[in-house]
């Protein structure tokens, strides 16, 4: 997903979509200590979502609490 589709959210959607990106994230973890892993690309992009979604829900939290 991209940072704007992220940023419509509103911020207990995003919590939402952490978890399930951290499940997944768990997930794809086992997937390669298993050696099923087929798409290890899929790790970088979950690993950038979180991080994006992280930054948003700070920036959100941020701008509620100067105005």
């Amino acid at each position: 997903m991209s940072a704007a589709d992220f940023r419509s959210k509103t911020p207990d959607q995003l919590k939402d979509q952490l978890l399930q990106l951290k499940k997944e994230q768990f997930n794809l973890r086992f997937q390669v200590a298993t050696g099923q892993l087929e798409k290890t690309a899929r790790i970088k992009v979950v690993r950038r979502d979180i991080a994006r979604v992280q930054t948003i829900l700070r920036e959100k939290a941020r701008a509620e609490a100067q105005g």
